[in-house]
């Protein structure tokens, strides 16, 4: 079988600890190369994972012919640069999210890598876990009658924030941009409907000036009500739960199963009591083999482009209402 090579640009500890372990779990995909200019970090990485092509620019691994498509995990604020240098040199792109700052970029990088001929997806890895289908299912079903209300909520305490890029404005810092994105994007792919309108609010550190909490109530165009939160100031959290006349269900392991064994859970609560589904999955190789499985089969991506842009749409949205304290009409 064809295998998509796959090279890794910068040393970010997401790359380490579960892109390159994914693609070498994966079935159509394997490591080829890695970019950085931290060769200490580089070359440790090098030795671990046994990878053929180390480089000390990324320029270089991206002129590589070996190559087909490269992950990045670099800064948010650096993300737009080196999709379309990545595109220029012929190269696929999975980009960890936000994929840009604004949706104004998203849509210029997506249009980009459309004109270079080459696929472009943002890496929102843990809507490929098949917990999230299941869900849908049992809301199609009609188990927990007229959907209502969701909630969405994903949180960790960062005890070291100096010199951190989350709390580096210059680079796209903020909790809306990293755990935020989630929340936004399970609210409007598992409810199959976009933000009418939102108010949104955030604390903003004093010292760093990025929001390190922040809320967001939003009214649906299908009627759904939805309030998602997020924060770098809370224990860890990683939940959503839709609220229906008849019932609720509940998935207290949504973005992060991976912690887990992979185990995702469903509650479902009822009059007549509560029922819990486990399902497994290892949703970074699912990533990982579904944009492989795009490349080399021309196949569509269940995560395009549009879908993106939409979030980044709810993304500004928020900053937008947290700067004014206004209700934004999308």
């Amino acid at each position: 079988m064809k295998r998509v090579r796959w090279g890794i640009i910068s040393t970010a500890n997401i790359a380490e600890t579960q892109i390159i372990p994914a693609i070498l779990r994966a079935s159509n995909a394997e490591l080829t190369a890695i970019g950085s200019s931290n060769t200490k970090r580089r070359e440790k990485i090098v030795s671990a994972f046994d990878i053929p092509k180390s480089y000390h620019h990324y320029d270089e691994l991206l002129h590589d012919p070996d190559v087909d498509a490269v992950y990045i995990p670099l800064p948010n604020s650096l993300h737009k640069e080196w999709i379309m240098k990545a595109a220029q040199a012929g190269k696929h792109v999975l980009c960890e999210k936000p994929i840009t700052l604004n949706a104004k970029d998203a849509q210029e990088v997506f249009d980009f890598c459309k004109r270079n001929d080459v696929l472009l997806m943002e890496g929102l890895m843990y809507q490929f876990h098949p917990q999230h289908q299941r869900v849908q299912e049992i809301i199609r079903s009609g188990e927990i009658g007229e959907i209502q209300l969701m909630k969405a909520s994903f949180s960790f305490l960062l005890e070291e924030k100096e010199g951190n890029i989350r709390t580096d404005p210059k680079k796209g810092g903020g909790c809306i941009y990293d755990v935020g994105c989630y929340c936004i994007h399970a609210v409007r792919n598992i409810l199959k409907a976009e933000p009418k309108e939102l108010i949104a609010f955030a604390d903003i550190d004093p010292e760093y000036g990025v929001d390190v909490s922040a809320w967001a109530f939003m009214r649906m165009d299908n009627g759904v009500k939805a309030i998602i939160d997020c924060s770098f100031e809370m224990d860890f959290r990683e939940e959503y739960e839709i609220i229906g006349t008849k019932g609720t269900i509940k998935v207290p392991q949504a973005y992060r199963p991976d912690n887990n064994g992979g185990q995702g859970l469903i509650i479902i609560n009822k009059n007549n009591g509560q029922r819990i589904e486990r399902i497994y999955g290892d949703q970074y190789k699912l990533e990982i083999e579904h944009f492989s499985n795009a490349i080399l089969n021309g196949t569509e991506l269940a995560y395009d482009g549009a879908n993106s842009v939409k979030n980044m749409r709810v993304i500004d949205a928020c900053f937008e209402s947290v700067k004014t304290g206004e209700k934004v009409s999308l």
